[in-house]
């Protein structure tokens, strides 16, 4: 029994729980600063990445406005209504290998991880089979909720070269996944600038020669660069790492097991929810946007606004991976009172970012509208409406990398629950009352969201605060040992070693 007890407590750190002090082996002031240094090396070039996204948009939405305004209005539609029953639903399954693949790297266990990329691989092309029938009916939908007939068939058109966007996707987004979540980012921003630099001659050439359908190509061909470069990059990896391996350690890549594939598609349907929960609340605000007096001043006023907003959102989405990635990390390295630190520098970092954030939206407002419009009335609504949209931001940074640290260790319905209640049950009714009731237009639409998200970040702070590091560090040895014991600073920790500690 004290041999148990012995080992399992070199193997377990101890800590004080959600509330206790911290543990006396832990220096805050020694890890703090090492711990932003692996943040930094995990954020900065994710942030370069999806910036790099952002401009790939950029440059469709610019090929798109030179074919004509009916182009660009069925393309825009149609890469609108793509992200939201699409790219944003294959996003939200790939955010279960998140926890998986980062507490496996924690613990060593590389099996675990080709396992997963593969399984995640499987998951988001089955999931692609029925969105791709939905998107080639969008012009059917479109036409029921009340758009143009020919923007419809134009929407088709764009969505139906753009299908093969999700076979990519499916590869793509695992892949990105896989390596984020083992703190290994250059390849990914390397990677994404190169199929950036390919994104503009691709377009040029088939721009000249299939139209609409050649920009919307251009998407995926740029899609299946970036794959292709990190997917050479992940084998030419993986047999350096199989080299160094032992024979049990080596392979695992198809022999997942019926436990695996639950543990997975557990995690995946709360990963997808909350993605996708907050993803159409935004296209909500739009349509209702559309419901306004004045609505096309309106709607081009809030346009603008979330372009800037896009461009933080890059940076905001990149902290919850790196939140995620070093929660995870060490979880599955059996260091739970790192793991609290490395939640509680992610969430100091997110407020810092958030406030910057803030003040650069609202220190721009002066002149961002006028890059987008001559229109003296939509200026001054972008002047408005980006103090307020500022605001939301500061609450934004701290709400994403929450729920970055509930997909680290593993719990992403938290977000579930957060964003349903924030968004759905205050956010939008809210936003709709102030909006129409009160009057106040697209000012009473984000005033409601920013209620919506105080509440939702205050709810998500709440439970990660309330984390008892020390079980999830048990809960994690569990996920990446397998039901018999936990692999952990080279010790097996078992079930039994575990209840004893515990009684």
């Amino acid at each position: 029994m004290s041999h148990q007890r012995s080992n399992l407590q070199k193997t377990m750190p101890q800590d004080g729980g959600p509330i206790g002090p911290w543990p006396r082996q832990v220096d805050c002031e020694g890890v703090i600063v090492p711990e932003l240094r692996k943040q930094g090396a995990i954020a900065l070039p994710l942030v370069a990445m999806n910036l790099a996204w952002f401009a790939k948009i950029s440059v469709t939405t610019m090929f798109l406005g030179r074919l004509g305004e009916l182009q660009l209005a069925g393309g825009s539609l149609g890469f609108c209504f793509a992200n939201v029953t699409g790219l944003s639903v294959l996003a939200g399954l790939c955010g279960a290998m998140e926890p998986i693949c980062g507490q496996a790297h924690g613990a060593g266990n590389y099996r675990l991880l080709r396992k997963t990329l593969v399984m995640g691989t499987i998951l988001l092309l089955s999931a692609a089979v029925p969105i791709s029938f939905l998107w080639l009916n969008i012009d059917k939908l479109l036409v029921l909720v009340g758009q143009k007939r020919e923007i419809a068939a134009v929407a088709r058109v764009y969505v139906a070269y753009l299908l093969p966007d999700l076979v990519v996707t499916a590869f793509l987004a695992p892949l990105k996944a896989y390596l984020s979540a083992q703190g290994v980012t250059l390849p990914i921003l390397f990677s994404s600038v190169a199929a950036l630099a390919l994104h503009v001659p691709i377009n040029v050439v088939l721009f000249k020669a299939w139209g609409l359908r050649g920009v919307s190509a251009a998407v995926w061909l740029t899609d299946l660069s970036t794959a292709f470069m990190l997917g050479s990059y992940v084998v030419v990896a993986e047999r350096k790492r199989k080299k160094t391996e032992g024979p049990k350690e080596g392979g695992g890549w198809c022999d997942q097991k019926l436990g695996e594939w639950l543990q997975l598609l557990r995690l995946s349907g709360p990963c997808c929810f909350t993605t996708c929960l907050e993803w159409w609340c935004y296209e909500i605000l739009i349509l209702l946007t559309g419901k306004l007096p004045h609505s096309q001043r309106m709607i081009s006023v809030l346009a603008v606004v979330f372009n800037f907003d896009y461009l933080l959102y890059a940076v905001m989405v990149s902290l919850a991976t790196c939140a995620s990635a070093r929660v995870s990390n060490e979880l599955g390295a059996g260091n739970s009172a790192a793991s609290r630190m490395s939640a509680r520098v992610c969430l100091g970092v997110s407020l810092v970012v958030g406030c910057l954030a803030g003040a650069a939206m609202a220190g721009s407002r002066g002149w961002w509208a006028s890059l987008f419009s001559r229109d003296d009335g939509v200026v001054e609504g972008v002047r408005k409406m980006m103090l307020l949209m500022a605001l939301v931001d500061v609450v934004n940074f701290p709400l994403a990398v929450c729920g970055g640290i509930a997909r680290g260790t593993a719990r992403p319905w938290l977000g579930v629950y957060a964003n349903l209640c924030g968004f759905y049950l205050v956010a939008l009714p809210l936003a709709a009352v102030l909006a129409f009731r009160v009057r106040l237009g697209v000012g009473g639409l984000l005033l409601g969201t920013l209620v919506g998200v105080c509440t939702t970040t205050a709810l998500l702070l709440v439970l990660v605060l309330r984390t008892d590091w020390a079980e999830e560090g048990r809960k994690a040895q569990e996920l990446v040992g397998g039901a018999g014991g936990a692999i952990g600073d080279g010790h097996i920790v078992f079930a039994e070693e575990t209840k004893v500690e515990q009684a």
